[in-house]
């Protein structure tokens, strides 16, 4: 017999700007290195790789905070539903006829006739 499986570990938080900043300073060390010794003739492309990674490296410093905010806000409006979701369903229906149940569609509710406490005329 296997023995259970444990739960899986939370995700481990990282300071992805921190790894994106080292990247980009890397490149730039690199785009130096070769601006100062010089490239093979015929060779130019490597300062462009140079160029490229240093721009991607920016664009993910800026971008990277956006990014976990944005996953953050996302997160919290789901944990917010979910919250809701389940106040509403620990919640009792008031008066035995507040509404539809759970798995009803609008059509159910459309279907259902509304209680009252007024009289129609009919009923007079």
């Amino acid at each position: 017999m296997t023995p259970p499986r444990r739960p899986d570990p939370p995700p481990m938080r990282t300071n992805d700007v921190r790894v994106a900043l080292a990247g980009t300073a890397a490149w730039a060390i690199a785009l130096v290195v070769l601006l100062v010794a010089g490239t093979p003739s015929g060779d130019r492309w490597w300062l462009w790789v140079c160029v490229t990674g240093v721009v991607t490296g920016l664009f993910g410093v800026w971008y990277i905070p956006r990014l976990q905010a944005g996953r953050e806000r996302l997160e919290a409006s789901r944990a917010a539903r979910r919250e809701a979701a389940v106040e509403d369903a620990a919640q009792p229906a008031e008066g035995g006829a507040a509404g539809p149940g759970p798995g009803a569609t609008r059509q159910d509710a459309a279907a259902k006739p509304r209680e009252t406490s007024e009289t129609s005329e009919a009923d007079v």
